[in-house]
């Protein structure tokens, strides 16, 4: 008798040619344990999604398996970051409801196959899913074999909050140089660690060098020590976001890539345990990417 998970996936049927065996084309076979990642903010508009779809892709085109969960129930918005809004049939709430198994609603990226998708419903009220809805959605998705599981928290801290993060052992905060902004950050981490996640890094969005210098902005140093928490990436204010948001497609597939989309890629290598040379300190002269450094970090 074939064995199936929580939500009705047969082990053995995943689809035509099997989503575990398609998860794996052009992609390595990392033995590394899966994590299970939140992605939050404690306001809106500081580019959390953003920061999710850039991230998913980027570990992904590094060749591990990669599940995205839209946990913003009701602003549903991952899907169009990803140019995949015309693929989504079912949701996460079909599968809680019994409408559909998992692996029809998860959605597999064309352009890099080892990338998923997984939709949240755009009608309905945050409280339709509870921790232990969102505990066995990721339950289910963790025995299809990813290496990481981003899942797109809701902004603030109300119940849709608490429940996206049920599931998670990591969290990365995304905010902006901003008083109002790092504020809502801080209190977000304290949260997360009284729900017990203590493993907790920090991207600073939407940072803009020439206003640093002028002081009219606070250095991404300036936020890391008023938050206290690990930094994992600074992310220049870029216009070519809305660009990509309105073409679906991540700023890390750029042929060209931005400043941005560069810092995206080095967030992503860091968060699975890669150095990269965003933060090397040991450079003779003063290149590009150690000016930039110095922009961000306030130093001179």
């Amino acid at each position: 008798m074939t064995e199936t998970t929580k939500f009705g996936v047969p082990e053995s049927d995943f689809g035509n040619q099997g989503l575990t065996e398609a998860l794996a084309v052009g992609g390595e076979n990392h033995t590394v344990s899966e994590r299970v990642i939140v992605i939050t903010s404690g306001k809106g508009g500081v580019g959390k999604t953003t920061t999710t779809a850039n991230l998913g892709m980027s570990i992904a085109r590094l060749g591990y398996r990669v599940a995205l969960i839209d946990a913003d129930i009701g602003l549903r918005n991952l899907d169009l970051l990803l140019g995949l809004e015309n693929r989504v049939l079912y949701t996460a709430m079909d599968i809680v409801e019994g409408q559909c198994r998992l692996d029809q609603a998860l959605i597999r990226d064309k352009r890099w196959k080892n990338l998923a998708l997984l939709a949240i419903s755009k009608n309905r009220q945050k409280y339709n899913v509870t921790r232990k809805n969102m505990q066995n959605l990721i339950d289910s998705v963790k025995e299809l074999g990813f290496h990481f599981i981003l899942i797109d928290c809701p902004a603030g801290i109300d119940v849709g909050f608490i429940n996206a993060i049920a599931p998670a052992q990591e969290a990365v905060i995304v905010t902006t140089p901003e008083i109002t902004a790092i504020r809502d950050a801080d209190r977000v981490a304290g949260l997360l660690e009284a729900n017990g996640i203590y493993n907790v890094k920090l991207i600073v969005n939407r940072v803009r060098p020439d206003m640093i210098q002028k002081n009219d902005m606070m250095s991404v140093r300036d936020v890391q020590e008023m938050l206290g928490i690990p930094l994992l990436g600074a992310i220049p204010e870029d216009t070519n976001v809305i660009i990509s948001t309105n073409r679906g497609e991540p700023l890390v597939l750029n042929k060209k890539l931005t400043l941005s989309g560069i810092a995206f890629e080095n967030a992503a290598r860091r968060l699975i345990g890669k150095q990269d040379y965003f933060i090397d300190l040991t450079s003779p002269q003063k290149g590009m990417f150690q000016k930039l450094q110095e922009f961000f970090l306030g130093e001179e």
